[in-house]
Formats: structure tokens, sequence, C-alpha cells
């Protein structure tokens, strides 16, 4: 095995027995008290008042669309750019600039109609 690999392996042993000692230690001697007010879920300190199923307005599912959407495009963007400014995609082997270009404006182009469609169903106006 390679050394580098058996120090990690080692660091990660020691890691995983040092917790599993002191969450048993605590179980061993952390006084055991339950009380009715322990076992109740935690409300921020406030008593729940009315019912938890309630209907949310339909803009709360836009603004999720609307930040998956920006999420996604993110998440593409800046590796694509990465490459695509980097130079990397003129290399051996890898696909060239002018499809990983045409790539990114489909992309973009579905963002386009997904931003359309949530602008067209008011997201952006909050009443």
């Amino acid at each position: 095995m390679n050394q580098p690999y058996l120090a990690f392996l080692l660091l990660l042993g020691f890691v995983a027995f040092n917790a599993a000692l002191l969450i048993g230690l605590s179980h061993l001697l952390a006084p055991h008290k339950p009380t009715p007010l322990k076992d109740s879920p935690y409300e921020s300190g406030i008593p729940p008042l009315g019912n938890a199923r309630e209907r949310f307005s339909v803009k709360f599912y836009l603004v999720a669309v609307l930040f998956i959407m920006f999420d996604i495009e993110t998440v593409f963007l800046i590796p694509w750019g990465t490459i695509y400014f980097g130079g990397a995609a003129g290399g051996t082997g890898g696909p060239s600039t002018g499809f990983l270009l045409l790539e990114m404006l489909v992309f973009m182009f579905i963002l386009a109609v997904g931003y359309v469609y949530v602008w067209k169903r008011g997201a952006f106006e909050w009443n």
C-alpha cells in the first residue's frame, strides 16, 4: 500500500475511534432525566398556533423554480467559462470552441424560455 494512503487511513481510523468513544462516553456518563418538556418537539419557544397543513401561494413555488433555474445555470456556466475562456477546448481530443459555444447558446435559450415563463406567470410581481 502507498504511504500517503496509509497515513490517511490511519487518520480516518483515529477520527472514527475518537468519535465513537466520545459518543459512547456521553451516553454512559450523561444524566438521563426525561421530562415531557424535553420530549416535545422544539417550536422556537412558541406554542404552535393553528394547523400545520396550510395552503401556500403558488408564488412560493415560482420562486423555487427561479432559484433552481439560476442555481443550475451557475453550476453549468462556471465550468463552461473556465474551459471556454481558459483555452482548454483547443487542446487535443476535446470538443471545438464552436461546439462549446453552440451548446451553451442552446442551454441559455432553454433557460430564457423558463425565465419568460415564470415572468409571464407573475413571479416578479409579489402582492
